[in-house]
Order: structure tokens, then sequence, then C-alpha cells
């Protein structure tokens, strides 16, 4: 492992794990409510009262910020779950299958692609409303086109592949050899994709929010945190720079974990 890869997959992993330790352990430690309102005590500076502060409503910004993590950090794992599954499945159908079927899938896939998915989940979180279980389906529909190219063409190649032939001389169905011999050969390719869609989806999930479309509020997330804060930037600035920090920390955490993570896995990148 070169110099270079080491350092990725280590401060990579090392912010990730920190943000992910956050979401698990942090409403056990911290014994503060987030939703508890002190009018008294609005708009706090940090190492104050509370060690990074208040907001509008005297509400503790970091058990905020923790409680907001563990929002993004359920929201970006079933999010990526449901886009890796759904787009896994119409990636191998297409790729295994060819013909009439990969036609019309990749035709209904192409036409979901050609639209931005922030776009596309904006439209249907304004069909579906404002909620967690929304904002899961939204975005995992948008992102669902993107692993549904990587699987398919991941299949394309092992299709075709001795050991693939082997199995229909022996005798077994179809969905055996697709299920038993190609959907494991497609693992790591998905697994680079899905690492990196994590960062994606929190990022969305924080423009869904700070647009009113996210987590409805008093629920804290990072996106609604951002625009709550907004009208009282000169007065309390910390109440933009905390959670933007935030984002801006996991998304590069993700991103680092995730070309660590292609590197190792994709024999062309590590030569």
């Amino acid at each position: 492992m070169t110099g270079g890869l080491r350092f990725n997959a280590v401060f990579g992993g090392s912010v990730v794990g920190l943000f992910v330790l956050a979401a698990i352990l942090g409403p056990f430690l911290l014994a503060v409510d987030p939703l508890a309102v002190n009018l008294r005590a609005r708009l706090g500076a940090p190492l104050g009262a509370a060690p990074l502060g208040t907001d509008e409503f005297g509400r503790d910004v970091l058990a905020r910020l923790v409680y907001g993590a563990r929002t993004s950090l359920a929201i970006a794992l079933s999010t990526t779950a449901f886009a890796v599954s759904l787009g896994g499945v119409i990636g191998l159908a297409a790729g295994f299958f060819r013909g009439w079927v990969d036609r019309a899938l990749m035709v209904a896939n192409d036409a979901l692609l050609a639209f931005p998915g922030l776009l596309l989940a904006l439209g249907f979180m304004a069909v579906f409303g404002a909620s967690r279980a929304g904002i899961v389906v939204a975005l995992g529909i948008a992102y669902a086109p993107v692993v549904t190219r990587v699987v398919r063409g991941a299949v394309l190649s092992l299709r075709e592949r001795e050991f693939v032939e082997a199995s229909r001389v022996i005798g077994n169905p179809e969905w055996v050899t697709m299920a038993r011999h190609v959907a494991p050969n497609c693992v790591a390719p998905v697994l680079v994709i899905a690492t990196m869609m994590l960062g994606w989806v929190v990022l969305a999930e924080s423009a869904l929010s700070f647009l009113g479309l996210g987590v409805p509020p008093p629920a804290p997330s990072w996106g609604n945190m951002l625009a709550t804060g907004r009208p009282w930037l000169a007065q309390a600035p910390h109440l933009i720079l905390l959670p933007g920090l935030c984002i801006c920390l996991t998304l590069l955490g993700v991103n680092l974990l995730g070309d660590a993570l292609r590197d190792r896995l994709d024999p062309r990148m590590r030569t």
C-alpha cells in the first residue's frame, strides 16, 4: 500500500469512524435534550453555558449536532442500502439476460439518469412530503441508476467467463448461475460505489433539509440547522459554521475512504 493510499484509508476511515461513534454513542454520553428550549440562554457563544453554544431557542448546539449525525447516518445507510439493492438487481438482470430485457431496463435507467439526482429527489419530496421515509425512497430512486450502470458493466464482462459457462454446462438454472457465480463477483465495484454514495446522500439530505423538504423540524439535522441559523449569521456565526464543518468533514472522510477502496480493489488503479 503506497503512502498516499495509506493516508487516504487512515484519515478517511478515522473521520468517518469518529462521526459514526458520535452518532451511536453521543446520545448516551450527553445528558442534554436537543429539543429542550431555554430562551434565557438563546444565541449563547461557544465555551459558555454550552460547549458549542446555543441556538435561537437556547437549544444546545453540541447535542443537536450529535443527534443530527445520527439522523444523517441512519438516512445515508438506509438510502445506500435501498439504492444498491434496487440498482444491483436491475443491473444484474440487464447485464445477464441481455436482449429485450436489457434494452427495456436500460431505457428506463437512462431516462432517470437524464435528471440530476438532487432535482429528481426534489420532485419526489414535493409529491410525497417531508419525512425520513420519503427521503430514503426519493434519494434511493435517484441514485439507483448509477449502481445499475456499474453492476451491468461488471456483469457484461463476467457472463462470458469460463466459470459461468461451466455452471450452465452442468445444468444449473440461469438464476442459480446469476446468484451464485455472477453476483458475488460484483461486490468489489458495488462496495466502492456504495462508499462514495454515502457522501452523496449526506450532502443531498442536508440540501433537502436546508430547503425545508428534509427532516421536519424541530428534529435536528445538519441541513435544517444551517437553514435555521442563516438569519443569525452576524450575531451567532457558529450556528452556520459548526454544521457546515460537520458536513464538509464527513464528505472529505467518505471521499478519501472511497478513493482508498477503489485503489485497493481495482488492479488497474494499483498499477
